[in-house]
């Protein structure tokens, strides 16, 4: 069993944070390092009361006292400990959270693949295995304190009776090798424990997100049944995985109680031989109940391991493919205290809040666009490395295809400033895929993107607002107000917003809802239709007022007089380059450019009029014959 991962991970959190870390262990090693002096205290009081040793009333009474205060010195560390010592356990966590949310909403590269097959899921790595891997870094306290005090207390024992010493350690060994032998079984079964309630976590997800369709179908005890179906396997597991963990501490502590109890016989005999007295015996006893714990943390580390190591395998694999297992340590600064941190530095000129439209001026006028971050090249690569306005966006040679065989292949496509091109198809031609591809969210077989002539290696982090916006085929909207939906934290104000729901058709909606920008719209958007839905998304895009929009077929659920009012507002008075995914006339006919996917391959490109009078798959999907989906290959 190889468990360097999961050391490698608790040894940098142990080090993230020296000052907090050192704090933990100030305010732990007392409450394990005091007993040595109680047990000393005892030796010598026992001693003194049994006749070994020669004392006062008086003596006897200050060694009472010394016990009883060295006792309230330790209860009064261990309040403390615990009141303070959980701020290094709460910044390791959030270490290792910040790092993975980090890589999974910044790092280069598409994020899908990586993502697992459900939210759930993704909540219970973060939650679940950070918590194991920061309490296996969390046992290196106990441990540190267990050896100090094992270390002091053996030497006192050993000065009084080697023979009986010995019969403690003997325990320790064996509690190493049953950890040992154990832990590949411990590994294997909490991983699958680990998976199984994964899935039980998604499906309750699902089935609060899908109550609408399950009530409709009548699959409401279906649903349940498979729900029970799930949870017992995943009881079953999670038993499997406890059962293998509490035999192996259940081994610990009876190999422990059966070394304290053979210290005992011993020590009986001794004392008979006059060569053990009943202070050596007070000592011993109130060592041993201390010394049990040094194999006992040995032991919860050797069986913490292999799950930490699932843990650190399973949280790794949330990285991106160029970011590998120390990633998930990176220092960085963490805000822990309940003071606010500082302020962000003021937005941009054009994005502070403003009441109303300047007089005299339309809000449809072009506002001036997000600032562009500067973005590095990966190592080896060249790119653009600072905000240019966008003059033509290149894609030469580009093919993804997906397991099965779908996908794109071999496109070019150039998208010249203030231009309107669209991609369209039959269902399943790869449309969505290209856009995708182009943006960076999945990765290129094949294929090269440039940027006014410049290579883009990294399409993902390049083409991000700023330079530009993606309004997606799946609107996704939380559970929060519509100005938060819109903002998404941009220090955008209102006439930025004003803008963007005008040139999205939506005002008329807004000025509807009694509360406005505050009405909060429900998971997903289920408050508003499914036009308002996919209008909100466009203007989410808008409002960042990107060089390119990119829009992946937003007015299929409009009526046509919305959707001929979107496209002409957007068109005139939105972004300069658009890229749009869609079928419907109302996009084809203002289209400068259209581009026909057929089976993943381009099958036409040039002006509309020029496509239906060349184009046999133009003209198919212009006169609205029945299409079925075409597999593309």
């Amino acid at each position: 069993m190889s468990a360097r991962r999961a050391l490698a991970v608790a040894g940098r959190l142990i080090g993230f944070d020296v000052r907090l870390y050192v704090l933990q262990i100030l305010l732990w090693l007392p409450v394990h390092v005091l007993p040595l002096g109680g047990g000393l205290v005892l030796r010598q009081l026992f001693d003194q009361i049994s006749g070994h040793s020669p004392a006062t009333l008086r003596q006897s009474l200050w060694l009472c006292a010394a016990f009883a205060g060295a006792e309230l010195v330790r209860g009064i560390v261990l309040v403390f400990a615990w009141s303070y010592g959980s701020y290094w356990w709460d910044a390791a966590a959030t270490l290792l959270r910040a790092n993975v949310l980090g890589s999974v909403l910044t790092a280069r590269g598409p994020v899908a693949a990586r993502l697992p097959r459900s939210p759930g899921e993704s909540l219970a790595r973060l939650r679940d295995d950070v918590a194991e891997l920061v309490e296996l870094a969390d046992e290196s306290v106990p441990l540190a304190g267990g050896v100090l005090f094992g270390g002091v207390a053996l030497a006192v024992m050993v000065s009084i009776d080697p023979v009986v010493t010995v019969t403690l350690v003997v325990p320790m060994l064996a509690i190493g090798v049953l950890s040992r032998l154990m832990g590949r079984v411990i590994r294997r079964r909490h991983q699958r424990a680990r998976e199984l309630g994964a899935g039980v976590t998604a499906f309750v997800g699902e089935l609060f997100g899908g109550v609408l369709a399950l009530k409709t179908a009548g699959a409401e005890r279906a649903a349940l049944d498979r729900l029970r179906t799930l949870n017992a396997r995943r009881r079953d597991a999670a038993v499997r995985s406890r059962l293998a963990t509490d035999l192996l501490e259940a081994a610990t502590g009876t190999t422990v109680e059966l070394g304290v109890g053979v210290v005992l016989l011993l020590a009986a005999g001794a004392m008979r031989r006059g060569e053990f007295t009943v202070g050596d015996l007070a000592l011993f006893t109130s060592y041993v109940g201390w010394l049990t714990a040094l194999p006992r943390t040995i032991g919860s580390i050797l069986y913490r391991l292999p799950r930490a190591d699932v843990s650190a395998e399973r949280l790794t694999a949330l990285l991106a493919p160029h970011q590998d297992t120390p990633d998930l340590t990176r220092d960085h600064p963490l805000h822990l205290r309940p003071t606010p941190p500082p302020e962000a530095p003021p937005p941009s000129p054009h994005l502070r809040p403003t009441s109303a439209p300047p007089s005299g001026r339309s809000p449809l006028r072009r506002a001036p666009r997000l600032p562009a971050p500067p973005v590095e090249p990966p190592p080896g690569g060249e790119g653009p490395t600072a905000p240019t306005t966008l003059e033509v966006l290149e894609v030469r040679g580009l093919s993804v295809v997906h397991p099965g065989g779908r996908g794109v292949r071999d496109v070019d496509l150039t998208l010249r400033r203030g231009t309107f091109t669209v991609v369209t198809g039959a269902v399943g031609a790869g449309k969505t895929t290209l856009v995708r591809a182009v943006l960076g969210l999945l990765p290129l077989d094949t294929g090269t993107i440039t940027w006014n002539g410049r290579p883009v290696p990294d399409p993902g982090a390049f083409l991000v607002p700023g330079r530009a916006a993606y309004a997606s085929q799946i609107p996704r909207l939380f559970s929060e107000t519509l100005r938060e939906n819109l903002l998404l934290g941009l220090p955008a104000g209102d006439d930025d917003l004003a803008r963007a729901l005008e040139l999205a058709a939506f005002e008329d909606d807004l000025a509807a809802m009694p509360d406005g920008l505050e009405t909060v719209v429900g998971p997903r958007g289920v408050r508003l239709s499914g036009g308002q839905v996919q209008r909100a998304t466009a203007a989410r895009a808008l409002v960042r007022a990107p060089d390119l929009l990119v829009v992946d077929d937003v007015s299929s659920a409009l009526d046509v007089g919305t959707e001929n009012l979107l496209w002409e507002r957007v068109a005139r008075h939105g972004p300069a380059t658009l890229l749009v995914v869609s079928s419907r006339r109302a996009a084809l006919e203002r289209a400068d450019q259209v581009v026909v996917l057929d089976r993943g391959r381009v099958a036409g490109r040039g002006p509309l009029g020029e496509l239906l009078r060349m184009c046999p798959e133009m003209r198919r999907l212009w006169d609205g014959e029945p299409i079925e989906e075409r597999g593309n290959t």
